[in-house]
């Protein structure tokens, strides 16, 4: 296996991410600082940043996000969702996407780098679905406006067609097909109004369990990971 690929197997890092740890020099195999991607992986040991790197069965999670979590690593204000999980299932995982600290519901977590960014991948338009309470009753014309797409303040393309499906005047369901920064909160305000709560309740053919209370997490089952191709 070439060094490239083994690094996004083992960190969850891109392609791209992955040739510029290697160009900083954060790279070393069997001690040696190594800048090039094209050699070859076998026994050797590999360090990214004194961490030793190890291919090992992917693991695919889904978690049930509580409010009060961030979607990282490590963080020095918020607690780390990885916290929610045993130590020693926690080590090497990724966010396989993000959600604001202050939102809920469906997180997938990963250590299989290339699965992640498929699911990431804009290219990929991948549907999420998520609950939103609103601070005001939904005006007439939202849906519409959603699916036509909207220019979002700072951007220069429209947002891709959305679906909103209305449940009362203050809550309704919306997939998207993208992930901008802060999206749904986004959206609502370009159309004068507020998000109060936002809870994401699937991602792509990936259903949150109502099984798990807020803090559970699960395996993914073979077929959701096949979901993500």
């Amino acid at each position: 296996m070439r060094l490239d690929r083994f690094l996004c197997e083992t960190t969850g890092l891109t392609r791209s991410l992955a040739k510029k740890a290697l160009a900083r020099g954060e790279v070393t195999v069997n001690g040696e600082r190594v800048k090039k991607g094209d050699i070859k992986i076998g026994e050797q040991q590999v360090h990214l940043d004194g961490r030793l790197l190890s291919l090992q069965a992917p693991r695919y999670l889904m978690l049930h996000k509580p409010p009060g979590y961030i979607s990282a690593t490590q963080d020095e204000v918020h607690p780390c969702v990885l916290q929610l999980l045993p130590p020693a299932l926690a080590s090497g995982l990724q966010c396989a996407g993000r959600l604001d600290v202050d939102t809920t519901g469906l997180l997938l977590l990963t250590d299989d780098g290339q699965w992640s960014h498929r699911l990431r991948s804009p290219r990929r338009a991948c549907p999420k679905t998520y609950r939103v309470d609103l601070a005001e009753p939904l005006a007439a014309g939202t849906a519409e406006r959603f699916a036509e797409g909207l220019l979002l303040n700072g951007e220069d393309r429209a947002t891709l067609p959305a679906t909103l499906e209305v449940l009362s005047p203050t809550h309704v369901l919306l997939t998207i097909q993208e992930g901008k920064y802060h999206q749904v909160k986004r959206m609502f305000a370009a159309v004068g109004n507020r998000v109060t709560a936002l809870h994401r309740l699937r991602i792509g053919d990936i259903v949150l369990d109502n099984a798990l209370a807020e803090g559970e997490w699960r395996p993914l089952t073979p077929e959701e990971v096949a979901s993500i191709t």
